[in-house]
């Protein structure tokens, strides 16, 4: 992806400038997501107070992978880095045998709960709301679980209600923003004819305006390339991808029952097509006790833990996907964005490989697992040599190379 332009608008610069937003040139090429391209992401947790959303980050919390492992995770008390499993980085490891492994992990953020009436300030709404403004992704935790001696701040269990309140809130202070936003922009012009760019720039805005009013989240709306461009500089709540994490009693969750026809029609009505996961707070925190044993007998039975496929929902909302630098010093999963190019790729390795890059070496994870080694991928004519344009695939082995701080170096 391009980079694209800071992810909030910027104050007016002049009468003309309209929106300080400069689109990129391949704008009009590409297909391009909502959200910010990077691979640095997070993924916060929301839902109404009361409903399990803290529980689920404590037990993500006690999956925290060691601080000395990934120096650049955070260590705020709000985030974890929980690891994202994946058999093919566990069969380059047992294959290489390294001096040392590190996994790819996702970085999740502890949303406090918000209540009916955040957007208006309700509660501490605004700060709730900022905060989700800052994740890439939504994990929204709603409550199907029983029981009095946890009251519902609505005072009843009600899912569909309780998915409708959030997504309200987030719709609202999309809204409001952008109403404001288009307006103050129209009122610079002053009578004056506006610009392709601005005509351009509006006309995303009172679409976005029209979808919300309508009930519908913006990152389910038609847009051209260069719209959305010009609409993620407002980091809008409702074009993040949401997974819902419907967290049931642990009988439920035991017998084998699912989020429930409800939930599931509310999402397919409302928010087509994203995830839905039923799990058990209360069930994973039993889990973490048990010894690997009675694991292995719980998942045969098909009630195994439900947090490896949390996980990965989430890593797939971010739109991320692994690649793999091997060797016997090291073998690492990394994470890029999808449809990133090798220099991104690179960039993920370390910023200078990015300006630096000359090209890559790549072999497929499957061509490696089928011929067993190096040199037995490049005797098959697998073992690839590409340039900045080539696109990363999920699970690509990369060698780069690259001439920062000298002549061709390789990691």
């Amino acid at each position: 992806h391009p980079q694209p332009p800071h992810p909030h608008p910027q104050a007016h610069t002049s009468e003309s400038d309209s929106f300080a937003f400069t689109m990129p040139k391949k704008a009009q090429e590409e297909k391009v997501l909502f959200g910010r391209p990077k691979n640095n992401v997070t993924i916060g947790l929301v839902g109404l107070p009361n409903v399990g959303k803290s529980s689920t980050f404590n037990l993500l919390g006690k999956l925290q992978v060691p601080a000395e492992n990934y120096p650049f995770c955070t260590i705020d008390p709000a985030v974890t880095s929980v690891v994202v499993p994946d058999e093919r980085f566990d069969f380059l490891a047992e294959k290489f045998k390294p001096a040392k492994e590190i996994q790819a992990v996702l970085a999740v953020t502890d949303i406090a709960g918000l209540v009916k009436g955040a957007a208006e300030g309700k509660g501490l709404g605004n700060e709730f709301l900022s905060n989700i403004a800052q994740v890439d992704a939504i994990f929204h935790v709603v409550r199907k679980f029983p029981g009095k001696k946890v009251e519902h701040v609505e005072g009843d269990i009600d899912p569909c209600r309780d998915l409708a309140i959030i997504r309200a809130e987030l719709q609202k202070k999309d809204l409001a923003r952008l109403e404001v936003a288009l307006e103050t922009d129209q009122k610079k012009v002053r009578g004056r004819k506006p610009t392709k760019e601005q005509e351009m720039q509006w006309a995303a805005l009172q679409k976005s305006i029209d979808l919300l009013k309508d009930g519908k989240d913006v990152r389910f709306g038609e847009f051209q390339a260069k719209e959305i461009y010009f609409l993620n500089t407002f980091n809008l709540l409702s074009a993040k991808p949401v997974v819902y994490l419907v967290n049931m009693g642990m009988k439920a969750y035991k017998e084998g029952k699912s989020a429930g026809k409800k939930i599931t029609a509310w999402v397919e009505e409302n928010t087509p097509g994203e995830p839905i996961i039923h799990y058990s707070a209360k069930y994973e925190s039993g889990w973490l006790k048990l010894d690997d044993d009675k694991k292995k007998k719980l998942t045969a039975k098909g009630v195994g833990s439900a947090i490896p496929k949390i996980i990965w929902a989430g890593y797939k909302a971010l739109k991320l996907m692994h690649f793999f630098t091997v060797g016997k010093d090291e073998v690492r999963a990394w994470s890029v964005r999808q449809r990133s190019k090798a220099p991104q790729a690179a960039g993920v390795i370390h910023g200078d490989f990015e300006k630096h890059f000359i090209s890559a070496d790549v072999m497929a994870y499957e061509d490696f697992k089928e011929h067993g080694s190096e040199p037995a991928v490049k005797s098959a004519g697998k073992l690839m040599t590409k340039g900045k344009d080539y696109v990363v695939n999920d699970g690509d082995i990369l060698h780069i190379k690259h001439n920062a701080g000298g002549a061709g170096k390789k990691k």
